[in-house]
């Protein structure tokens, strides 16, 4: 099975950056398309980021494009996700996510395996 662990996390000021990693198990296939997901305290899990198998295809969700940038090496089982210019509404919980198809789905039901989470925290 797909173990993912995610890493990165922690409290900055707004305006500051953070970049979050997730690693998969060394037994897991690199094609497979990878996510990140997040969910603030009284809210839904909501998609953040999206990359396919070979890094060629990346979605964003909307308030975090022009800030977030999400990367993978071509073939790799690590993910990045590199966030900048902090906002307090990007606090929660990010979540990396891995498929088992390669496309990368804006959605958590195209996603089968999740890590456990780790914590974003903005101040303003």
């Amino acid at each position: 099975q797909v173990r993912l662990t995610e890493s990165g996390g922690g409290l900055v000021q707004a305006g500051g950056s953070l970049r979050l990693a997730c690693a998969a198990s060394a037994r897991t296939t690199s094609n497979n398309g990878m996510g990140w997901f997040r969910q603030a305290p009284g809210k839904e899990r909501e998609f953040v980021a999206g990359i396919a198998w070979n890094g060629g295809n990346t979605r964003y969700e909307d308030s975090v494009k022009g800030r977030f940038t999400i990367s993978r090496e071509r073939g790799s089982s690590t993910m990045y996700l590199q966030m900048n210019n902090l906002k307090p509404e990007d606090t929660g919980v990010y979540y990396c996510a891995a498929a088992r198809s390669a496309v990368a789905a804006g959605s958590a039901q195209g996603y089968q395996y999740w890590g456990q989470g780790t914590q974003v925290t903005v101040s303003s």
